[in-house]
């Protein structure tokens, strides 16, 4: 049995059939089940190790499978490897840029390696150039672009093929947030324009910021899918979140939210914020109020909101580790699931 992602009809854009990967003793893909229709822009989430980047190596023909099947829109990635390769573009973790060669001469040459002719060459770069908004720098010299211009280039290396599937292996990784939000911006361009892209990340805000879809894997397994709306959902719960102007009094601001919502609660990176899950709702966040007035702590703000991507990430590979209930919310339907056999 499959975990679907809802999407256009007809062949899916990839489909996994008990994948299984190994390096010697250590198991990267563990039965692995999905099936992608096109049309969506992917996000593949994990933790160190999940598997992510080896999905995605198998994708683009890199690593060969030791068990299942893996297809690519209907092909076969060990059979019908070369049509696979004809259908993809990749960008993985670092630009792969030649600093002493402009970006226009970066891309010609990548577009001659494609097969294209030195005509052909020249049209394909100048319109991944204009796609991408290098034109400003797309005769200077590479090793003096930002990070965020490089990892643009680097996207636009992938697409002087014409691939009909973009296959991003964290593409921000080590950028600043204005590097990082220039490859988010191509990114969307890229996709309002029909592209398929398949991304994997370390930032769940960047999830949220560019994918209509999630998979999340753990242990080389789909433990959840689905469009990121119905994945929020489907822990059936509120977060109830806290701003206090004190920083010294969130400790005790975390006691009393764990007492009255019997779960962890969580001071976030930014700010001084500190949140729970809330299965009670309401009514838990009334009781919080009432035993932060008890104790005369002072807050800015506090509310009941639904669980953001971050939060319903936690979850999930806790319940995959054993660390929570490993039984899926009625709700989550058939979003959350475990391997089948």
């Amino acid at each position: 049995m499959t975990t679907p992602i809802a999407g256009a009809a007809g062949v899916p854009l990839i489909e996994a059939q008990d994948l299984t990967v190994r390096f010697g003793k250590v198991t990267a893909l563990d039965g692995l089940e999905l099936t992608a229709q096109a049309g969506k822009v992917l996000a593949v989430l994990g933790p160190n190790g999940a598997g992510k980047t080896t999905f995605v190596r198998c994708i683009a023909t890199l690593v060969r499978p030791d068990a299942g099947r893996l297809l690519v829109r209907g092909q076969d990635v060990v059979r019908e490897a070369s049509s696979v390769r004809r259908d993809i573009g990749l960008a993985g973790q670092f630009a792969a840029v030649e600093p002493t060669m402009t970006g226009r001469e970066n891309l010609e040459m990548t577009a001659r390696l494609f097969g294209h002719g030195r005509t052909a060459a020249r049209l394909a770069a100048a319109s991944v150039i204009d796609q991408l908004g290098l034109g400003d720098v797309a005769d200077r010299r590479t090793g003096g672009y930002s990070g965020g211009q490089r990892r643009r280039l680097d996207l636009g290396a992938s697409l002087v093929g014409s691939p009909r599937l973009l296959l991003l292996d964290e593409p921000t990784t080590g950028l600043d947030p204005v590097g990082r939000s220039e490859v988010w911006a191509a990114v969307r361009d890229l996709a309002a324009t029909g592209t398929d892209i398949l991304l994997t990340t370390h930032y769940l805000e960047e999830a949220d910021e560019l994918a209509d879809h999630v998979v999340v894997i753990d242990h080389g397994q789909v433990i959840a899918a689905g469009p990121l709306g119905e994945l929020k959902a489907s822990i059936g719960q509120d977060v109830i979140d806290i701003a206090v102007s004190d920083a010294a009094t969130l400790p005790a601001v975390a006691d009393i939210l764990t007492r009255v919502t019997a779960t962890p609660a969580r001071r976030q990176p930014a700010g001084q914020h500190v949140t729970a899950l809330a299965p009670g709702g309401p009514a838990q966040l009334a009781a919080v109020i009432g035993r932060l007035q008890q104790a005369a702590i002072a807050v800015e703000e506090i509310g009941l909101r639904r669980p953001s991507l971050d939060e319903v990430f936690l979850v999930l590979t806790s319940a995959s580790d054993g660390a929570g209930d490993p039984t899926p919310p009625a709700t989550a339907g058939q979003l959350v699931t475990g391997r089948t056999s």
